[in-house]
């Protein structure tokens, strides 16, 4: 008559020495080299910790109707008219004050909540002998993040323009983007700069030097300029951190725990360690005996 397997279970051989013998020093041992290793070479590869990251996001932006304006003009009318938002600013000025006319308009074109478009147009009333030849603007705005952290600034927009002739139009076109020297943090608030760029209120004319208050701008560790990228670098988190290091680890550590799974098996089949065997036994039935 034939025979057919019906049925199949895996059968485990044990081994079994005392506490302080040398099969279980050499277990110890190899538990050491199996973990440590891997923990080692993904240190040592360097980008173990995730330190930075960065991610997109569309900015909360809302222009704060504060414009300081300077137009150069030729040497025959002074040097330049000017005007601004703040009244302290404008009795500075005398005789170089020239009201402009302004309309603005934002723009939601997609209609998420979040402002797309400023349109902003500045007319300058000018005499038949006045000759602008060099245009200094600065707009201000609410700039705010909230996916990673709530990050709040007053920020401004910086435009400069000058000519080799006299003009009579300036057109601007742009992308306002969050330049950073160092990462948000993850998590929190962060209102650092949510204080105005200009000390509108301030009655003395350094404050109001464009040469100051750029300067003092740009010493800021995040502002924004002209541009078209959305891109943002922040502290990453304890718990992200730990993912990003874990996956590395796991993947070097698979490689340890399949080398010395096969080291222990030739050790201890070969006895190079003094051991005695509990042979033949079902699986279920091996961690019976080793607990009796």
């Amino acid at each position: 008559m034939a025979l057919y397997e019906l049925f199949s279970h895996p059968v485990e051989r044990g081994y079994r020495a005392g506490l302080c013998s040398k099969a279980a020093l050499f277990l110890l041992l190899a538990a050491a080299l199996t973990y440590i290793p891997p923990l080692l070479v993904a240190f040592r590869s360097h980008g173990f910790w995730l330190k930075r990251s960065s991610y997109e996001e569309q900015p909360t932006v809302r222009f704060q109707h504060q414009v300081l304006l300077v137009a150069l003009l030729g040497p025959e009318r002074g040097g330049f008219l000017a005007w601004s938002t703040f009244p302290a600013f404008n009795r500075l000025q005398g005789d170089h004050l020239r009201v402009p006319l302004v309309s603005t308009r934002e723009e939601d074109r997609n209609q998420d909540g979040k402002m797309d478009m400023l349109h902003f147009k500045l007319e300058l009333p000018l005499q038949s002998t006045e000759h602008v030849l060099g245009v200094q603007l600065i707009l201000t705005f609410s700039y705010q993040l909230h996916r990673m952290s709530t990050f709040v600034m007053q920020s401004m927009a910086f435009l400069q323009s000058s000519f080799a002739v006299p003009g009579s139009q300036l057109y601007v076109h742009g992308d306002l983007r969050l330049q950073q020297k160092q990462p948000l943090s993850c998590g929190g608030l962060d209102v650092r700069y949510n204080v105005s760029v200009i000390n509108g209120t301030s009655p003395f004319a350094y404050d109001y030097d464009l040469t100051h208050i750029v300067a003092a701008y740009q010493e800021r560790n995040e502002n924004i300029i002209c541009d078209s990228l959305t891109v943002y670098t922040y502290l990453p988190g304890f718990w992200e951190m730990i993912k990003f290091a874990w996956v590395q680890y796991v993947s070097i550590l698979l490689i340890f725990l399949w080398v010395f799974e096969r080291i222990k098996r030739f050790v201890f089949q070969n006895q190079v360690v003094t051991t005695i065997p509990v042979a033949g036994m079902p699986q279920g039935e091996v961690y019976k005996e080793h607990l009796s």
